[in-house]
């Protein structure tokens, strides 16, 4: 099997509608979503108003990219038609495609849409949903067809596992502070040929002047070794090295576990989106969302309950990882126990210290060139 298609095995959300759920620990997703609206309202009213073609269009197409399940989806989609209303951009149709991989849960994201969407609203406002499986590492449309795409927390998923790493990164999991430089410069090459070819790709597939809205995870500085950005996978990489010593887990699959995903910085990004060509960048904006950024409290803001917000996280980061774990690791690995630890470091050992742990954020806003 490719690095590639095991990449499509593994990488997806938690399905269903439980306790464990992507749908049901998505809480913070649906903060950067808030977060990001600003851009995504300016975006569509500059192209509105000075794309006039998109105008005469009769049927507007967008796509949201790795839509994942569960209701944050729905509030990109509604917030988007509630702003074409506000501008009086009438299309008599608009298609709505809602992509992610193959083994995404399809069934409930459309139960979700049923739930909220009643059908005749749906036929009088000219509005048309329709699932989309495939990576966005692939085309996805013909030729000049697409007027829009919107992705939230997805593009900082890479198409596989970076090339070469075998066991080099040890303990680590993931891009840290103690990493060799290898390993540093293996997800950075991986991160250029993916976001270079997601790029590309849409280029192909969008008419001149449309528009992308993209917010990932990034980093703060430009060397990875100086600061770790990503202490959420860290502590994680502590978690499973810990069972490891008890014996419960492998040495061997835990040096061969990386996550493939990569945190860019600003130069990084703007570097790729300028040498490759398709698209100009047209706003650009950083902010920081709290891990625990999705906590509901009726206590006074300053009360923090680091076992809460510990939870909160753990469950926020299975609904994540859990489908990679349980794949690499199999039957040995019990992500009930992984989670239940992996909070309790949580709680003892960072939130307490550091309660503006948070993930920093990007959200660009970019023009297909003509």
């Amino acid at each position: 099997m490719s690095e590639t298609m095991e990449f499509k095995k593994l990488v997806g959300m938690n399905a269903g509608d439980d306790r464990t759920s992507y749908a049901n620990n998505s809480g913070l997703q649906r903060v950067v979503v808030s977060k990001t609206r600003f851009i995504l309202d300016e975006t569509l009213k500059d192209m509105i108003e000075n794309e006039e073609y998109f105008l005469a269009e009769r049927c507007f197409k967008m796509v949201d990219l790795g839509c994942a399940s569960g209701p944050n989806t729905l509030l990109v989609v509604s917030h988007i038609m509630q702003t074409f209303q506000d501008l009086r951009a009438r299309f008599q149709e608009i298609w709505i495609f809602l992509n992610d991989l193959p083994g995404n849960d399809f069934n409930s994201l459309f139960k979700w849409v049923q739930s909220r969407y009643d059908e005749k609203v749906i036929e009088r406002s000219g509005c048309c949903i329709y699932g989309l499986p495939g990576s966005f590492y692939h085309r996805l449309f013909p030729n000049k067809t697409l007027h829009f795409a919107y992705s939230s927390y997805s593009v900082h998923w890479l198409s596989q596992v970076p090339e070469g790493l075998g066991k080099q990164n040890k303990e680590n999991i993931f891009m840290a502070t103690t990493s060799p430089r290898e390993v540093f410069e293996a997800y950075g090459k991986q991160y250029q040929r993916d976001f270079s070819k997601f790029l590309s790709l849409r280029g192909e597939e969008m008419v001149s002047g449309g528009r992308m809205v993209l917010s990932f995870v990034g980093r703060t500085v430009e060397d990875p070794s100086s600061i770790d950005d990503n202490a959420y996978f860290t502590i994680l990489a502590q978690t499973l090295h810990e069972m490891v010593v008890e014996g419960i887990i492998k040495k061997d699959d835990l040096y061969s576990f990386n996550v493939p995903m990569y945190t860019p910085c600003q130069r990084e990004v703007e570097a790729i989106i300028m040498n490759e060509g398709s698209f100009e960048l047209w706003k650009k904006d950083v902010f920081r969302v709290r891990w625990d950024a999705h906590r509901n409290s009726t206590h006074d803001p300053s009360f923090f309950d680091e076992k809460q917000s510990a939870n909160l996280v753990a469950n926020c980061v299975r609904a994540v990882t859990e489908p990679m774990l349980a794949s690499h690791f199999g039957s040995c690995i019990n992500c009930d126990v992984v989670f239940e630890r992996y909070a309790k470091k949580l709680a003892a050992e960072h939130l307490l210290k550091q309660q503006k742990s948070s993930y920093y954020t990007m959200v660009i806003s970019l023009r297909r060139n003509n």
